[in-house]
């Protein structure tokens, strides 16, 4: 009998580090295909609409302090980005936003990966040589509570322009107004087709990430 117990004992040492292997293995799967948009919310589109304006409100103009980013992701993982250039400001009146617009200088584009940076700005993605500029001009803002707006603009990515929706905070301060959103945009959408490697495909969804502080001029 002690024989037996003796042969069975490697075998049950065995499974057991079978089963530790594959658990940390299936761990590693679901965190490495976890899709960064799904904790963000869609865009909504439609077709183009009027810009916003403004006849009294006070112009604010975007900061140095400002951020503009992305996370794209595909099977394997995300990776970051964003863009170092761009120039924008939004109009304010009794405290309300009315109208702004931003200009993305394309070529500032940059990643956590210098190789990734270098194809983000060719013709697969962004391409930047023909589009060296997106922008995004607002067309309403629709409150939903304090600080809350559903921020509704014509944003123009890689020569194709539709009609966005997301919500955003509102948040002022003294003479600076922080317009902030985090929400996600199908590439698929503004003719970003790129599917990347058999076997490591690139999802469609890629997040924006916006902090725009502005200071009154």
């Amino acid at each position: 009998m002690k024989t037996l117990l003796a042969l069975f004992q490697p075998i049950q040492y065995y499974m057991k580090l079978t089963a530790i292997s594959l658990g940390v293995i299936l761990s590693f799967i679901l965190v490495s295909c976890s899709n960064p948009a799904d904790s963000t919310v869609d865009a909504e589109i439609s077709e183009v609409a009027e810009p916003a304006t403004s006849l009294s409100g006070q112009t604010y103009v975007f900061s140095e302090n400002s951020t503009i980013g992305f996370i794209g992701s595909k099977v394997t993982g995300s990776r970051e980005g964003g863009f170092k250039k761009f120039t924008g400001s939004f109009d304010i009146k009794d405290g309300e936003p009315e109208s702004g617009e931003f200009t993305i200088d394309m070529n500032s584009t940059w990643s956590d990966a210098d190789k990734l940076t270098k194809h983000l700005k060719n013709s697969d993605f962004f391409d930047v040589e023909n589009y060296p500029e997106t922008k995004f001009v607002a067309t309403a803002f629709s409150k939903k509570s304090d600080g809350k707006y559903d921020l509704s603009g014509n944003f123009t990515l890689r020569g194709v322009t539709k009609n966005i929706t997301f919500p955003t905070t509102v948040t002022q301060t003294g003479d600076s107004v922080t317009i902030a959103a985090e929400f996600d945009i199908n590439r698929q959408d503004f003719g970003i087709s790129y599917a990347g490697k058999v076997d490591d495909l690139i999802r469609d969804e890629v997040v924006i990430k916006l902090n725009l502080i502005s200071q009154a001029q």
